[in-house]
């Protein structure tokens, strides 16, 4: 069943900030969104399930919850097994354990966190600050987004310090409302945002 409403759970405001201005450039007029954002991963591990458990009170049929996480240093299918495991506790039905049309939670995992996503559509990054250099992804260590080494906000911070952007540190909501406002699905390089937009496709196909 086409959803008519999605119920996105993030870990803080920066991936909000995102959302709020990517979705609208994917939904159809008549698919609705919400986004709730945690104080942190600590906070949204600690409160899903309490919070899975509210929503399979009243879920109608046609809504889904997309829940979305940064890996940082952890084990992505331990982290995607504990996310599961609250899902299933709290009764609702994940993507993982039924077929495509019969899901009501799906688990997705930002690898290693939301930066990776910016590096995954570079053409983006240059849309919204132009000075930055276009031929980064072509070096070895930005290559592949969702590995690049040494923390990924670091490095998007460092490269835009470079190019004389946020010398004072990085303003991670303003970036993320810039990025998600030019970035193309269609574009990115990133794993782990593929297969975040193909629940999104998925849920309203």
């Amino acid at each position: 069943m086409k959803a008519s409403h999605l119920v996105l759970l993030v870990e803080e405001p920066s991936m909000e900030a995102f959302l709020r201005c990517l979705l609208p450039r994917l939904l159809p007029a008549d698919c609705a969104f919400e986004v709730h954002p945690f104080q942190g991963k600590a906070d949204l591990l600690g409160k899903l399930q309490s919070r899975l458990r509210g929503y399979a009170l009243w879920l109608p049929d046609d809504w889904r919850i997309i829940v979305v996480i940064d890996r940082d240093d952890d084990d992505c299918e331990k982290l995607k097994q504990r996310l599961e495991i609250m899902a299933n506790a709290a009764g609702l039905r994940t993507r993982s354990a039924v077929s495509n049309t019969q899901w009501q939670v799906v688990n997705r995992i930002a690898i290693e966190e939301l930066e990776a996503w910016y590096f995954g559509d570079w053409q983006a990054v240059c849309s919204a600050f132009p000075k930055v250099s276009p031929t980064v992804p072509n070096k070895a260590s930005y290559r592949d987004p969702d590995a690049i080494p040494g923390g990924t906000w670091e490095a998007f911070e460092r490269i835009l310090r470079q190019h004389g952007y946020f010398r004072t540190g990085l303003r991670k909501i303003e970036v993320a409302q810039v990025i998600g406002s030019c970035l193309d699905p269609q574009n990115s390089r990133s794993r782990s945002f593929l297969r975040f937009y193909e629940a999104i496709l998925e849920s309203i196909a």
